[in-house]
């Protein structure tokens, strides 16, 4: 049984913007439950405590996202290449999330 070919780049999935936006997006979260979980574990007495510390706002370098999208593609590659073998082992014509869910763990300790 054949595959047809999937358009997984047809997502723009490389793109680096999409990856940067992501990666911002996590950040600000993070920031976001960082300031909270200090306001609330803060005694009154220490409200000023750690407000000298500078807000700077977290950036990445343009080589560490090329390289971040790059695996990001080779790993998504992978996962539908070895899910993709496993539904074609069992006869199916289209990779279903259990196939997905057979290949996970190995995918993982592999990358």
């Amino acid at each position: 049984m054949e595959f047809k070919a999937i358009p997984f780049f047809s997502f723009n999935f490389g793109t680096q913007d999409l990856i940067h936006s992501i990666l911002k997006r996590l950040w600000t979260l993070r920031a976001l439950e960082r300031e909270n979980g200090e306001a609330n574990d803060a005694p009154d007495s220490e409200v000023g405590v750690g407000t000298s510390k500078k807000s700077r706002p977290t950036s990445v370098n343009a080589n560490a996202l090329k390289l971040t999208s790059e695996l990001l593609r080779m790993f998504v590659t992978e996962a539908i290449q070895r899910a993709a073998a496993i539904a074609e082992a069992e006869g199916a014509s289209q990779i279903e999330p259990t196939h997905l869910e057979i290949i996970l763990p190995q995918l993982l300790l592999d990358f």
